[in-house]
């Protein structure tokens, strides 16, 4: 009986796993037209329709509820830049503290079951200071992704104004040369630049006054400045081709002098593991030979 029910189980399985294969492999059947029609363009809401609200995730729920309550500042001009919400940069704080507080603990626990122990206060301080460590790591980030998606928009803002002075040159108005510049590219500064003409647009207000509050909103470099500079060619009738143009080749020397500056930083940084790789050498070479002296 016992090996009946072996054999029945075995062949069982066996088929099981066999029709797995099978689907597996077999070509999956033409979906229905209909279907996929109404999954890309489902139809729009009917008149007196709820709308039903996307349920918020644990990270945004716990992040709004640490944010609340958190004290001091949060950076949020760079949040706002790099297109992160305060409830993610926060949670993020939050569960890197935690694992920085709890991994000294597991490590001291799992040396306590093969037998190696430690005082208590030793994963305690240990969890206390890599878990401040940790709480730094998130702002540190944002601050390098926001130094890079400042330079980003530095280099595409010179681009930009060196199309809006050709777009003057072309007798175009200011106002139709700041549109026809943005919509040329497809980059992130870009798509902010005509975020913000078209709200210029929507609000009706010069966009000048929408580009110098972008500006100062995420504290992008040169921007109020080119603003300014389009506010006055607006109100006296200034001819601002040649202003753009030295502006947008000042501030492309200035990027070149910074880009060279990292490059030499750099290169110095890489002479020190160069020189502790050659003097490890010549230790190793010098060692046997200090030893046969010495053994004399």
């Amino acid at each position: 009986m016992n090996a009946l029910s072996m054999m029945v189980g075995s062949g069982a399985v066996m088929g099981v796993g066999i029709a797995l294969l099978i689907r597996q492999f077999s070509p999956s059947p033409a979906p229905r037209l209909d279907a996929a029609l109404r999954r890309l363009n489902p139809p729009p809401p009917r008149v007196g329709q709820e709308f039903t609200p996307r349920p918020p995730t644990w990270e945004e729920v716990w992040g709004r509820w640490l944010a609340d309550r958190l004290p001091g500042r949060l950076p949020r001009t760079d949040l706002q830049l790099v297109n992160m919400t305060v409830e993610r940069f926060v949670y993020s704080k939050a569960l890197l503290t935690l694992v920085g507080l709890l991994f000294p603990s597991l490590i001291a626990l799992a040396w306590a079951l093969i037998g190696l122990t430690a005082p208590w206060f030793v994963p305690a301080a240990a969890g206390i200071a890599l878990g401040a460590v940790l709480w730094f790591v998130p702002d540190y980030s944002l601050r390098q992704q926001a130094a890079a998606a400042r330079e980003e928009f530095a280099h595409a803002l010179a681009a930009y104004v060196e199309l809006v002075a050709l777009r003057l040159a072309s007798n175009a108005g200011p106002t139709q040369a700041l549109h026809d510049a943005a919509g040329v590219g497809s980059g992130w500064p870009l798509v902010r630049l005509r975020e913000a003409l078209l709200r210029s647009r929507l609000e009706k207000i010069p966009p000048w006054d929408a580009l110098e509050d972008l500006g100062r909103e995420l504290a992008l470099p040169h921007l109020p400045d080119f603003a300014d500079v389009m506010r006055r060619s607006s109100n006296d009738g200034a001819a601002v081709y040649e202003p753009l143009r030295a502006r947008a080749r000042a501030a492309s020397i200035q990027l070149l002098a910074q880009q060279a500056a990292a490059a030499n930083a750099a290169s110095e940084k890489m002479t020190a593991p160069g020189a502790l790789m050659a003097a490890l050498v010549m230790f190793a070479i010098a060692f046997p030979a200090a030893l046969n002296i010495l053994a004399l």
